[in-house]
């Protein structure tokens, strides 16, 4: 199954096994809208199945990264609605989280500008995160009356930055700076503003020549591991790397190895 890139709410290219997805309307710092919210989710849905993708790239937009949620697509309708249609749209925000962690391809953010409410929480749902020094990262929530429990951040969240520091983002609804985000291990990396896209791309390719089929398994159990016990975990991992030492590519990197060549990985 090939990805699809005729999409009508966000940006989407393929190239080299690598997907590049932003969000639109940079003149409005690239909102989320109800209907980019169901496309992406659908999206990275699909993407599970998907043989021609290998890694992600979610990219900023015009120098910024997003705004969140539309103040007018969405804030607005949200005041007039009935309990049962709000828990339906709670959802629906959650079930994008949860279709980019289970979409068993490794997902890249690269944060330039503002980033906050939904927007932090798609680069919080990635698996690595670039950021330039004018990433301005926020779980604003409290400032709109909300709850800091969006979307999975507060189980998300803490395990990244730790306990103390996501509380605080949560309660304060304060910008976290680039450099702290570096710090306190939300960032893998700051770099300057016309290098994000080449060190995004980079890594991304470095991860899209690796062994794939290897990827998503390491994508898989750092998910299902949250809710393990240690005896678990371990048992679980010693069936993943059983399954991964019957691949061609575990054979490739050994043929490599004795001939002091480099493995071309093939991801089977």
């Amino acid at each position: 199954m090939s990805c699809r890139t005729d999409v009508s709410h966000f940006n989407c290219r393929i190239e080299n096994r690598m997907a590049f997805v932003s969000l639109t309307r940079p003149e409005r710092k690239n909102p989320l809208t109800f209907d980019s919210y169901a496309e992406l989710r659908d999206w990275f849905r699909e993407l599970h199945y998907c043989d021609d993708i290998d890694v992600v790239v979610f990219g900023a937009n015009g120098g910024n990264f997003s705004s969140g949620g539309d103040v007018h697509d969405i804030i607005g309708p949200l005041t007039k609605m009935t309990m049962k249609e709000l828990l339906q749209f709670t959802r629906m925000t959650g079930d994008l989280v949860i279709a980019m962690i289970n979409c068993g391809k490794p997902v890249i953010a690269a944060v330039d500008g503002i980033c906050v409410g939904a927007g932090a929480i798609i680069a919080m749902a990635s698996d690595l995160r670039i950021a330039t020094p004018q990433a301005k990262t926020a779980f604003l929530f409290s400032r709109v009356g909300l709850a800091g429990c969006d979307m999975g951040a507060c189980a998300l969240l803490p395990r990244i930055i730790g306990q103390g520091r996501a509380a605080e983002l949560f309660y304060t609804g304060r910008s976290m700076s680039a450099d702290e985000g570096e710090r306190w291990g939300f960032y893998n990396r700051v770099v300057a503003s016309d290098k994000l896209d080449a060190e995004a791309q980079a890594l991304a390719q470095a991860i899209a020549d690796g062994p794939n089929f290897a990827h998503m398994m390491t994508k898989t159990m750092l998910k299902q591991e949250w809710s393990m016990s240690i005896e678990q975990a371990i048992e679980a991992e010693a069936q993943t790397q059983a399954l991964c030492m019957q691949t061609a590519d575990f054979e490739r990197a050994y043929q490599a190895f004795v001939q002091k060549e480099k493995p071309v990985f093939e991801g089977n």
